[in-house]
């Protein structure tokens, strides 16, 4: 698919572009309207072809559960392997700006299969909980308070850390948006030992020198709008002396992890990333328990 598409529904998604103006771009690049919208759905997500972890495999303990934080309870989808009495570590699943979405699910279910206590969180649970309408959830993500925000990712590390199958270790993986908030979380707070961000955007570079967390930090090649921030962010976490590494992957996009967008997903690089990040995981968290397959 062109570059020049790819990168206007980025844009359309990260709430630059409006829907109207990007269908009238998208028009202008594809040749009609009509052209336009035959390629809406090569861009939007297919979630009902691509789960790699079926929703009722019976290796897996599935519940939805929360946590009080403040005045709310932030609630989630808690996933565990069956028939492991070892405690195991724990990972919190932060999802984009689409909301917990049968995408994040699956992701979360496949750290569950790699033998983690795996919990994916709805940052849009203390209103109504993430919505069908991904439009809907965007700006939902998009009026969000940040520190409030970041305090509940605190209060989930805590809520995973005294959990009776965790072996208090608790780390973060998140993506797009989700992967900006483990940055911010890898600063934030002091009980989170690892963090995962896959194409997330970077934190306030003042606040780098405060980072506890060891980082593991995933890039898209062609991801432009976010890359622009990498040599600034690495310049600080290597002279601050921080845990850290940065993988680029050559010709792949923003969201190149997700397996149910059809123009963005990468396998090659999706699977080395994975690979990489259950091997962190395991090296700051604790390598977990064998699952029985």
């Amino acid at each position: 698919m062109d570059q020049r598409i790819i990168d206007l529904y980025d844009r359309f998604t990260h709430g630059q572009l409006g829907r109207r103006e990007f269908m009238d771009r998208l028009a202008t690049v594809a040749g009609s309207m009509a052209a336009a919208a035959a390629m809406l759905p090569l861009l939007t997500n297919d979630y009902a072809q691509a789960a790699q972890v079926a929703e009722d495999d019976k290796r897996l303990d599935i519940s939805t559960t929360g946590y009080p934080s403040g005045a709310t309870t932030v609630s989630g989808y808690l996933v565990r392997a069956k028939r492991v009495d070892a405690k195991r570590p724990a990972v919190i699943v932060i999802h984009e700006n689409r909301g917990l979405n049968p995408h994040i699910k699956d992701v979360t279910r496949r750290l569950a299969l790699d033998g983690f206590l795996a919990f994916g969180v709805d940052l849009l649970s203390s209103d109504g909980g993430t919505p069908a309408d991904e439009d809907k959830a965007r700006d939902m993500i998009g009026k969000l308070d940040g520190p409030a925000t970041v305090a509940r990712l605190k209060d989930a590390v805590s809520f995973l850390a005294t959990n009776a199958a965790s072996n208090g270790s608790v780390g973060a993986v998140g993506f797009c948006w989700g992967g900006g908030m483990v940055n911010l979380m890898a600063e934030a707070s002091p009980e989170l030992k690892a963090g995962v961000a896959y194409y997330g955007m970077q934190p306030p570079i003042e606040r780098v020198e405060d980072i506890k967390a060891a980082l593991l930090l995933h890039y898209g090649g062609l991801d432009n709008r976010i890359n622009a921030g990498i040599p600034a962010y690495e310049a600080a976490l290597k002279q601050a002396g921080k845990d850290y590494a940065i993988y680029v992957y050559d010709g792949a996009n923003h969201a190149f992890n997700n397996d149910t967008s059809p123009s963005r997903y990468d396998p090659t690089a999706a699977e080395l990333a994975w690979g990489r990040t259950i091997d962190f995981l395991s090296k700051h968290l604790g390598v977990p328990p064998p699952v029985e397959t």
